[in-house]
C-alpha cells in the first residue's frame, strides 16, 4: 500500500482532526461556537458582518500547526548552523510530527492546541454560515 493511500482520501481535514480529538474537547468547541452564534442573535447587521470578518481572519488548526512547526524547524536549523549542532535535534523532532499530521491528521501538539480552542476551518465556517443565516433573517 502506498504511503499516500494510507487513509480514505474522501475524509476531510475536519473529520481527521475531530476524530483525533477527545469528544469532550470537540463538544466544548461546538458549545463555544453555538454560544458565539447565539450572542449575535438580535445584533445589528454591522456587528454580525464585523464578526464574520473576524472569522475570515481566524487561524485554523492546520495553519497554527504549519506555522509553529516551520518556525521551530527553521530556528533549530539556523541555531544548529551558527551556534551548536545540537540544535539540529529540533527540526529532527518537529518535522516528523508535521509529516505525521499530514498523513494521519494527528500529531502530539494537536490535543493541546485543541484544548486551547483552536478550531478547524470547518468549525470556523459553521459559525460563519450560521451568522450569515442570521443576516438573512434581519
Amino acid at each position: 500500500m502506498s504511503l499516500f493511500h494510507a487513509e480514505d482520501s474522501t475524509r476531510s481535514s475536519l473529520d481527521r482532526v475531530r476524530s483525533s480529538t477527545a469528544s469532550d474537547v470537540n463538544e466544548e468547541i461546538d458549545l463555544q461556537t453555538d454560544i458565539n452564534t447565539q450572542h449575535y442573535k438580535g445584533k445589528c447587521k454591522a456587528e454580525i458582518l464585523e464578526r464574520i470578518q473576524m472569522l475570515d481572519k481566524e487561524w485554523d488548526i492546520e495553519r497554527v500547526l504549519e506555522v509553529n512547526a516551520s518556525t521551530l524547524a527553521l530556528s533549530g536549523l539556523i541555531l544548529g548552523l551558527i551556534k551548536n549542532r545540537k540544535w539540529l535535534f529540533l527540526p529532527g523532532i518537529v518535522l516528523p510530527f508535521l509529516l505525521q499530521h499530514g498523513i494521519q491528521g494527528w500529531c502530539p501538539p494537536l490535543p493541546l492546541l485543541r484544548r486551547f480552542g483552536i478550531r478547524t476551518r470547518g468549525e470556523i465556517d459553521r459559525e460563519k454560515y450560521a451568522l450569515k443565516v442570521l443576516l438573512e433573517k434581519n
